[in-house]
């Protein structure tokens, strides 16, 4: 079995879930997390959830919307993911590329969810571009201050210095089609060092759709392309890594049982 870790079904439209859906499960993708990006999205995330017995959900803010009103505090957070099929918080984090929103609004949005994952007990899932620097000082000074939490760096494109860090205190990784892409040798060089019990895979559809399927709209069952280019970056075979993303998954996301 495989596992899309992070992906948008709501992006999809009402007449394609279903078949978006379908198409994951006969490509042997036994679960699939549909990722919150505003906290308006939870109740659509919640019903997708409650749809597909096989479709879990997280709550969360990203790092673009973070200017969009006023931000939820930590517990505001956490009561929302009091749900049986929410297994985790996110996305947040922080994006210098686009910049979208100011930078203090989205750092302080990044430690309200931190804090939230925290309070709730379930993983924060990070997104992490061009500000490798800045995620591991809060990282680190967040930990500092309120102890430990479990969290996962999804669709992995930044510095091998930031998976490094991010391992040594507990994180996990996640690769999406990036990892295919031919102009990512360095992301296969940090997928190839990174410890086995740390590696996710995903999609992140419907962007990123991995090779031989560039330029279609991406979509959960693709998450085996991904699959297969890790196993041969790591020397494995697909089942080996099918089974080993998997179990890291279920060890991560505790309550997708």
């Amino acid at each position: 079995m495989l596992v899309d870790s992070h992906c948008h079904l709501d992006y999809f439209t009402e007449a394609e879930i279903e078949e978006v859906v379908g198409r994951a499960r006969r490509a042997g993708v036994g679960r699939l997390v549909t990722i919150g990006v505003r906290v308006s999205q939870a109740p659509a995330v919640k019903a997708l959830t409650e749809r597909f017995l096989d479709v879990w959900g997280t709550i969360g803010v990203h790092p673009h919307n973070a200017a969009e009103g006023e931000m939820p505090t930590a517990e505001a957070l956490a009561a929302l993911a009091d749900h049986p099929r929410i297994i985790g918080i996110g996305e947040s984090g922080l994006d210098y590329f686009y910049d979208k929103s100011p930078r203090d609004v989205q750092a302080e949005g990044f430690r309200r969810h931190i804090r939230a994952a925290r309070l709730a007990g379930l993983p924060l899932a990070i997104h992490a571009r061009q500000a490798d620097e800045d995620i591991i000082r809060i990282l680190r000074e967040e930990r500092e201050a309120g102890g430990e939490f479990d969290f996962l760096l999804h669709c992995f494109s930044s510095g091998a210095e930031l998976a490094r860090q991010a391992v040594a205190m507990g994180g996990y990784v996640s690769f999406s089609g990036i990892l295919t892409f031919p102009k990512s040798p360095e992301i296969r060089a940090v997928a190839a060092e990174l410890p086995a019990d740390r590696l996710l895979v995903e999609t992140d559809s419907p962007y990123l759709a991995p090779v031989p399927l560039r330029g279609k709209r991406c979509e959960p069952a693709y998450v085996a392309h991904t699959a297969r280019v890790l196993a041969e970056t790591r020397g494995a075979t697909q089942a080996e890594i099918e089974a080993l993303t998997t179990a890291n998954f279920l060890r991560l996301f505790r309550k997708a049982v």
